[in-house]
């Protein structure tokens, strides 16, 4: 039997919450519904999904895909994020890789910590995975007279017809993941 509990797998064997059921209900209604993606969907499952304010009463959807089905999922992201807003009415729904971020190895210790697992590293790469479709053109730190730190992220001025409306949820999903503060812009064209 097929359901909609095959397309979520938690870590652990944990029991998913009724929000996560409910986001891979959609996955699966999404994947029998729509004959051209369902070949691309079939396979493809969800880690977890929770749901954030962000500033000025919206709400986004936030989904962790598997770090290993991070390529297939971006081949189907516009439409498949299209269909999940469409189905979560007034919420902004982002993919985000799941990845994991190791403690620094002891002193004296042989063991190296891949680059890819540095607290740093997982940042930025969530930082991409939270803009795509659009890319990330520059990255600037203003450090502040009182010593708090923003991130000004410039976005492709190609994706900004895409993008331009989701720029307040990107922040506030970063800043609930992170803990950064960041501001995203379109760089000034000449």
């Amino acid at each position: 039997m097929y359901t909609a509990l095959q397309k979520i797998h938690k870590d652990k064997d944990a029991e998913p919450t009724e929000f996560e059921e409910n986001v891979a209900q959609a996955l699966f209604d999404f994947e029998n519904t729509n004959q051209e993606i369902k070949s691309d969907l079939k396979d493809l499952y969800i880690n977890s999904a929770l749901q954030i304010d962000v500033s000025g009463g919206k709400k986004a959807v936030v989904i962790h895909v598997p770090y290993r089905l991070r390529k297939s999922f971006r081949k189907i992201h516009p439409r498949l994020v299209r269909e999940l807003e469409k189905k979560f009415s007034g919420k902004e729904v982002v993919l985000i890789a799941t990845r994991r971020i190791l403690r620094p190895p002891k002193k004296g210790s042989a063991v190296q910590r891949p680059r890819s697992r540095t607290l740093t590293a997982v940042h930025d790469a969530m930082l991409e995975d939270i803009v795509y479709p659009a890319e990330i053109v520059g990255k600037r730190v203003r450090y502040r007279l009182d010593g708090s730190k923003i991130m000004k992220v410039f976005l492709d001025p190609k994706a900004k017809n895409d993008t331009e409306n989701k720029l307040e949820t990107f922040a506030g999903v970063y800043r609930k993941l992170s803990g950064k503060d960041v501001v995203f812009e379109f760089p000034l064209t000449e």
